[in-house]
């Protein structure tokens, strides 16, 4: 291999690449020059240890720092950077395995990367033996699953705000072994096949293939006697009871996440959360829309006609006055300001809407009904405007109809 060859050129990029465009390169070359496509291709075969050489230094951000300061010279045996003890990477470099294709190490290469990354599924499951990273977990512990349970409160309920009792069916960290698996008295031990890193090795032709440790399971670890109250497991299913406190103001569809309360992980894996869905019942006098609440109030044909003074409910339990002017009609709206819903991590509040619909008298009496027929007289539609404006129109189509 050239050691003045120009390693971004060799991948194909600009000097600014990021990881991400590095390393698409890097899979579009290997598969295209892999030697296992092209058998018996000497030229192929160095292109491959050409590329692989150059993503080894430019995927890790200390020696590419190196090579974009220094050059190729930043590789060599000797000395670019004074009397400092020779190459700051060791012995021929940090991509010293590469010189020969019978000595290189597919396992710490730039190339088993991307082979894990399309068939690590297939080769025995997640790296680094099933570790769930990003938890701080020894290998083989996985991070609990989040759980999702439903709770059901009244619109009072959401209006004041209120603490509910659960009960949660999951699983629990071990209380006798305290999640390890193991018999109390004792302690897992390390995999005596895998060294405790979860993984083995494989030689396959030109791979060395990495794959789950078939003694351990991935864990890193065995349990020589395991615990009688979890079967070695370190988790228990169990009922779980929490109380949750519902905000007031809170809507319908809203979730509350509780940490850490959902199932414990396994192998000492922390625990996933338990989310609490709040659903909001029916209710029979009031609908509602965000902060504002809907009440709809049937009224007299008489109060609406001659207007008065109605009493409506409101959510706090209350009573509110509403005045209405002579010839109300229905469908007319009235605005109750301040009178809906509490307002989440606020004071503020909603409003009420009030919509009346005027109601037909029925079951009159014989008095009754000859005093209609007196208010009606001779034009039933003489104090009624809508209806007037309406028939007025119907005879003007019908006149339209006949020319």
């Amino acid at each position: 291999m050239a050691d003045n060859k120009d390693f971004y050129a060799t991948l194909g990029v600009a000097k600014g690449a990021s990881e991400d465009d590095l390393k698409k390169a890097f899979r579009k070359l290997a598969m295209q020059y892999h030697p296992d496509k092209n058998p018996g291709d000497k030229a192929a075969e160095a292109k491959f240890k050409e590329i692989n050489h150059a993503y080894d230094i430019l995927k890790d951000p200390d020696k590419r720092a190196a090579y974009d300061r220094y050059g190729n010279a930043a590789f060599e045996g000797g000395n670019p950077f004074g009397n400092r003890g020779g190459n700051p990477f060791g012995q021929g470099g940090p991509g010293g395995g590469a010189g020969g294709f019978e000595g290189f190490n597919f396992g710490g290469g730039g190339f088993s990367d991307i082979f894990e990354e399309m068939f690590g599924d297939i080769m025995g499951g997640q790296r680094g033996g099933g570790q769930q990273r990003g938890y701080g977990g020894k290998p083989g512990s996985a991070r609990g699953s989040d759980l999702q349970y439903g709770i059901e409160i009244s619109l009072e309920e959401s209006f004041k705000g209120t603490e509910k009792t659960i009960k949660v069916p999951t699983f629990s960290q071990c209380e006798v072994c305290t999640g390890t698996g193991a018999k109390a008295g004792t302690k897992p031990e390390t995999c005596p096949t895998c060294q405790g890193q979860g993984r083995v090795r494989a030689q396959q032709g030109f791979f060395t293939i990495e794959r789950g440790c078939p003694t351990c399971g991935g864990v890193g670890q065995t349990i020589r006697e395991k615990c009688t109250a979890c079967g070695g497991a370190g988790r228990v299913r169990k009922e779980k009871t929490l109380k949750v406190n519902i905000p007031s103001g809170i809507e319908h569809g809203r979730r509350i996440r509780l940490a850490n309360e959902g199932e414990a992980g396994a192998n000492g894996g922390p625990a996933g959360d338990l989310y609490v869905l709040v659903n909001l019942k029916g209710h029979k006098l009031f609908t509602r829309e965000g902060a504002d609440l809907h009440c709809r109030v049937p009224i007299a044909m008489s109060i609406a006609a001659l207007g008065g003074t109605i009493e409506v409910p409101t959510i706090e339990g209350g009573r509110a006055e509403v005045k209405l002017p002579p010839g109300t009609q229905t469908g007319q709206q009235f605005r109750l300001k301040g009178k809906g819903m509490s307002m989440m991590r606020s004071t503020a509040r909603g409003d009420m809407y009030i919509e009346l619909f005027v109601e037909t008298p029925v079951h009159l009496s014989k008095k009754q009904q000859d005093l209609l027929k007196e208010f009606a007289g001779k034009d039933p539609q003489a104090n009624s405007p809508e209806s007037q404006g309406f028939f007025k129109k119907v005879k003007e189509f019908w006149g339209d109809l006949t020319g």
